[in-house]
């Protein structure tokens, strides 16, 4: 059977509330009904944009913070289910882009482009490669790095020349 990873409505703690929605991401076989019990749930999503411990509102209505929506998400499971082919949703699809897990589908800005993507990801879950040991100051991206880096060979091996032909001419 097919795996979907999709959302399911819960009930909030002070009962089903009509205009304030509550989702758990959950994994389920595709012809489940949408709220029946699912296999794993992954986490859980808010879509009502709050306004974040330590902010006041007085920062959000000059500009200097956001309200954000909530989303936990237990990261390692789902990376698990998207690798053994699990199909995530529409909706499911942007609030993992939105972590930085899967990549936008669609892009406001344009044609996917590096620029593009890191517009659409937050910066607190950019992937950790891009974030280890060879991380730069100037915030540069791994494709960006690994470019650099490439230049730095081609320039010390002599003009593009693999180590290989420089022991043949030798």
């Amino acid at each position: 059977m097919v795996l979907k990873l999709r959302l399911a409505r819960i009930k909030t703690p002070g009962g089903a509330k009509r205009h304030h929605p509550r989702y758990n991401i959950v994994l389920a076989h595709a012809r489940t009904a949408r709220d029946s019990k699912p296999l794993e749930v992954l986490g859980t999503y808010n879509p009502i944009p709050s306004t974040p411990a330590g902010v006041s509102e007085e920062d959000v209505k000059e500009g200097r913070a956001r309200k954000v929506k909530e989303i936990k998400v237990d990261v390692s499971r789902a990376k698990y289910w998207l690798g053994v082919g699990a199909q995530p949703s529409d909706t499911v699809w942007r609030v993992l882009s939105m972590i930085g897990l899967l990549e936008p589908k669609y892009l406001p800005t344009g044609p996917q482009t590096e620029k593009a993507l890191k517009a659409v990801r937050f910066p607190t879950h950019l992937p950790a490669a891009s974030a280890g040991a060879g991380a730069t100051s100037t915030g540069d991206s791994a494709v960006t790095r690994t470019t650099k880096d490439n230049a730095r060979m081609k320039a010390n091996t002599g003009a593009g020349t693999t180590s290989l032909q420089n022991a043949k001419e030798a």
